[in-house]
């Protein structure tokens, strides 16, 4: 059997048991496929395929469906990721563009994912420990209270009010502010949050004697919203389509929700993503390294601001999954929420 044909026949088998949920025959597979060749040549076809292991038959009839291992054949020899529809382009575009900060985008994101491959969207938040200072404004809110606010290229904004015990209504705290914003972005934009705490700690020496108190002031402000460790986080959108697909599990579907419940485990497959690039990745059956997670198969990719990648998000669900639309999809939403972040 020559290897197109080999892929032809296990691709139709495969395109079938997705869309029907049934057993696939050789009388199924030719009156629904244009494979050029006679019913005896099929059935040689699945035969061969069966003793490779990328074909099985789950009970004693003539239908065979795919095993991980085919999922697997199937999707190692996908030409690219095809391109979604331009209905489906619009549909990701006008749900995102209104997104108003970054819980926003987040919540938008798992929930537009969820519905567009119908399974279960899993988005992480973008990790801190990859983010950095894309911008520190210094708002006078009126007497001597001043707003420091910092934006990350993540879209993270984080907000202080410092009492400073200056007039800051008077032109020379103005002229003050002015160059301390000036210094401030230039010790930190475009670094790490923890090098950009490191070069706040080095300005006071470095500005005019009479700005270093308020210079003080504001870093520690700075300072402290940098290096405070926060909780990394994972969002979950759509677990009721799994449970619509209980019947692909061969037993249970209660391990699958209990890992999904573990965001620990769902991080720890996330933190893998940023690694291989924005590069679709699949996890199919037994690939999985946490075994209630075994009985699905896993498609992610990572997200990010321009070229730097900050987090992972995909979908979960059976292995009898529409892998093509399922990699489109998540390629495509990850792909918008990165250019969002870059804006």
């Amino acid at each position: 059997m020559s290897e197109d044909r080999r892929l032809a026949v296990l691709r139709a088998i495969v395109q079938d048991y997705v869309e029907t949920s049934e057993p696939v025959g050789s009388k199924a597979l030719l009156e629904r496929h244009r494979l050029g060749v006679s019913a005896a040549t099929v059935r040689n076809d699945m035969a061969a395929l069966e003793e490779e292991g990328l074909i099985a038959a789950p009970h004693t009839s003539a239908g065979r469906i795919p095993t991980d291992a085919g999922y697997r054949f199937f999707v190692d020899r996908l030409s690219g990721v095809k391109p979604l529809s331009s209905a489906e382009k619009r549909a990701i575009a006008t749900l995102l563009d209104g997104a108003i900060d970054l819980d926003d985008v987040v919540d938008r994101t798992v929930r537009l994912l969820a519905s567009l491959t119908r399974q279960v969207a899993v988005v992480q938040y973008p990790s801190l420990t990859r983010s950095s200072v894309r911008h520190i404004e210094l708002v006078p809110l009126g007497g001597t209270r001043l707003l420091v606010v910092l934006i990350t290229t993540t879209g993270r904004v984080e907000q202080r009010i410092l009492e400073t015990g200056l007039d800051l209504t008077e032109e020379t705290a103005e002229r003050m502010l002015a160059s301390l914003r000036s210094d401030v972005n230039g010790a930190t934009v475009g670094k790490t949050l923890a090098d950009a705490a490191g070069g706040l700690g080095e300005l006071p020496t470095q500005v005019d004697p009479a700005a270093r108190g308020l210079l003080a002031a504001i870093a520690a402000e700075l300072t402290e919203v940098l290096v405070e460790q926060r909780e990394e986080r994972v969002v979950l959108a759509g677990t009721s389509n799994l449970i619509r697909a209980g019947e692909d599990f061969s037993t249970s579907i209660g391990p699958v929700l209990e890992a999904l419940e573990e965001h620990v485990v769902l991080l720890k497959l996330l933190g893998t993503v940023t690694e291989q690039g924005d590069t679709v990745a699949v996890r199919i059956g037994a690939e999985n390294p946490f075994a209630g997670l075994q009985s699905t198969s896993l498609v992610t990719t990572g997200y990010g601001a321009g070229s730097d990648l900050v987090a992972g998000l995909g979908v979960v669900g059976p292995t009898r999954m529409d892998y093509p639309t399922t990699m489109a999809a998540v390629r495509a939403v990850a792909t918008y929420v990165s250019r969002i972040l870059a804006d």
